[in-house]
């Protein structure tokens, strides 16, 4: 990433994490089509509920892991391939604990997190049982998330990709035949897909213990080097809260949606889904922007990270926009695949035309925060998301509700909080020194 093109190497570098983003949301979505057209909208509701509740867990600790790649990316461009061993060792190591850590949480305090959701009475049982069993796979999600971070803060986004092919296909047979052939119901996808994450774990694992590279694990080295976790968790502590704070906003958003009812649920959590795709090119430009500015600044390359910076953000507003558009004209279309009812279909329409315009807005956020990102400034997209994504946005619903108790007025939440928050990165992004004042400590 330190030589060349600068377009074609953020180009080049995004297409696979697309096309692997691409397969992951479509590894996601399978539950909800399966299970919308098979069991019905109240079992679709109930995995709909869950989503906000796994990235509020999970998005916290796959954060945390955002430091180990700025890391390696530091090191690698500055040529420190020792400190890259080091770095990555120390990630996986940490990878397998947080694994751990997240399986016995989500486990047991899955009705606790539903209750303080408000999950309606007739949701609650299928929604427990999906999210039970779906956090027995968090040390899957986990360890594929951290090996795939060491793939790409290496410049290398396509090993991923093979991986995560093989268990997609793996996710839609398995989830196919156990709801639809063998009558396993809700909980017969959440196995499918846990199924599926340790299969892209084992194998990221396992490239990963024979790579010829600085970032080749072994066994036997396989621990936490205490100074290099530091600086690790220095710069992804603050990615992680971010995740965390904007999940927060939305498990907000969603407590509310539930109080409107199943219909509610399964219309917003299936544009949730539609949503998902629409977020593709606009994280792996951000993810391709954090890996370039990490190793182009290690190699003390400081204007060629600005002219990244700009291009990178160019490319993403400008292909997010063009998806919004299209979503606005086609939402009714598809979001069929989900569920064929009306009323859901209704729900579902109503919240992609208010926000698909202002996806342009939701790119710049997301390319400014991962150029910060890796020149070290995590603290500011944190301190930005908790300031719009979080208190403004459950200020708004709190307010706005009790004044209009309709569902449509939540989904304003959005474009709101994405131009407030797009105004304050802005004036950063130009008056800060971010580009000569970042941290030195990798």
């Amino acid at each position: 990433m330190t030589e060349g093109s600068i377009t074609r190497k953020l180009i080049l570098f995004a297409i696979p994490l697309f096309l692997g983003q691409l397969l992951q949301q479509l590894y996601n979505v399978v539950d909800s089509v399966v299970v919308g057209n098979v069991l019905g909208k109240e079992a679709l509701a109930a995995v709909s509920t869950t989503g906000s509740l796994i990235f509020l867990m999970v998005g916290f600790i796959n954060g945390l892991f955002m430091g180990s790649g700025v890391i390696i990316g530091k090191r690698y461009g500055a040529k420190d391939y020792e400190g890259v061993s080091v770095a990555a060792h120390t990630g996986i190591a940490f990878a397998l604990l947080m694994g751990i850590v997240l399986t016995v949480v989500g486990f047991f305090f899955t009705p606790v997190l539903l209750t303080w959701m408000g999950t309606p009475a007739d949701v609650m049982p299928n929604s427990v049982l999906y999210f039970k069993i779906y956090f027995l796979g968090g040390l899957g999600n986990v360890m594929y998330s951290a090996c795939c971070g060491v793939f790409q803060a290496m410049g290398d986004s396509r090993r991923p990709l093979y991986y995560l092919i093989v268990s997609t296909v793996i996710n839609t047979v398995l989830d196919i035949l156990f709801v639809k052939f063998l009558g396993f119901g809700i909980g017969g996808a959440a196995a499918a897909t846990i199924i599926a994450q340790f299969i892209s774990a084992g194998l990221a694992f396992i490239k990963l213990t024979r790579v010829d590279g600085p970032h080749r694990i072994f066994l036997k080295k396989l621990k936490m080097h205490r100074e290099t976790l530091a600086k690790e968790l220095k710069i992804g502590f603050p990615t992680g809260v971010q995740n965390s704070v904007i999940a927060i906003g939305n498990v907000v958003v969603q407590s509310n949606i539930n109080a409107f009812g199943s219909v509610a649920m399964a219309g917003c959590g299936s544009y949730f889904k539609l949503e998902g795709f629409v977020f593709l090119p606009i994280t792996c430009m951000s993810m391709a922007l954090t890996t370039f500015v990490s190793q182009n600044m290690g190699a003390g390359k400081l204007e060629r990270v600005k002219k990244g910076a700009l291009r990178g953000n160019l490319i993403s507003v400008g292909c997010a926009e063009v998806i919004g558009v299209l979503v606005y004209a086609f939402a009714p279309l598809m979001l069929r695949m989900f569920s064929s009812e009306a009323d859901v279909l209704a729900v579902g329409t109503t919240q992609a035309r208010t926000e698909s315009l202002f996806f342009c807005l939701l790119a710049l956020n997301h390319c400014l925060a991962g150029v910060l990102r890796g020149a070290g400034k995590t603290t500011v997209p944190m301190a930005v998301m908790l300031s719009s994504w979080c208190l403004l946005r459950i200020t708004y619903i709190t307010v706005i509700v009790r004044i209009i108790p309709v569902v449509n007025v939540i989904f304003w939440a959005y474009p709101l909080t994405w131009s407030v928050s797009a105004v304050i990165f802005l004036i950063y992004y130009f008056r800060a020194d971010w580009v000569h004042n970042f941290s030195k400590e990798a």
